[in-house]
């Protein structure tokens, strides 16, 4: 996994709360594979993690929510944590933004419990998909087809339970996000 994603660049919706190492291990797969990341957030300048139980470091917004494009981006991470997809849900902006990668069917990584950002959006119906636990009423509920798996793929989806399960997780987001650049990059030449 070297330049696989080189020149791509990915969104990265947080806000408050959001699980530290859901963020930073995904965030360094995707440099590694090349990719330039930004971290949108409706938070102004910078937004607080959670490290497991108690409030982790700072991270510094590279795009509001207000002005952030998804239009720029080829793929979103939707990182987990309890708060923070609770949260983003409740955001009307929020909700829209990922409502426009799935309605533009962008490659999606979620964790955790990132699924209600998901939900929220309408996004999960028909989907088989994972999730931490706790959400898997939700999700079914909202049209999923649950599984307690490590990592599922479907379609432009791929989604993890817990931080155990980032290495699978961030092997699996590389290649869908690289599916999907490529896809992108030879329907640009077919032009």
């Amino acid at each position: 996994m070297a330049n696989e994603l080189s020149g791509k660049l990915v969104a990265i919706l947080v806000t408050r709360g959001f699980e530290q190492v859901e963020l930073t291990e995904p965030r360094q797969a995707l440099h590694d594979a090349g990719a330039t990341t930004h971290i949108v957030s409706p938070e102004e300048e910078r937004v607080r993690a959670w490290d497991h139980t108690q409030w982790g470091d700072e991270f510094p917004v590279d795009a509001h929510l207000d002005v952030a494009n998804p239009g720029d981006y080829v793929a979103l991470l939707l990182p987990g944590g309890v708060m923070n997809p609770d949260r983003l849900r409740m955001d009307a902006r929020a909700v829209q933004f990922v409502r426009t990668f799935v309605e533009g069917n962008k490659p999606i990584a979620v964790i955790c419990h990132g699924p209600w950002t998901l939900i929220e959006a309408d996004a999960v119906r028909g989907k088989r998909m994972t999730s931490y636990p706790s959400l898997k009423t939700d999700l079914r509920n909202a049209g999923a087809d649950w599984v307690d798996e490590s990592v599922v793929v479907d379609g432009n989806l791929v989604s993890s339970r817990n931080p155990g399960d980032i290495p699978d997780f961030n092997h699996e987001m590389i290649a869908l996000f690289s599916r999907e650049a490529e896809r992108v990059h030879a329907a640009s030449e077919q032009r």
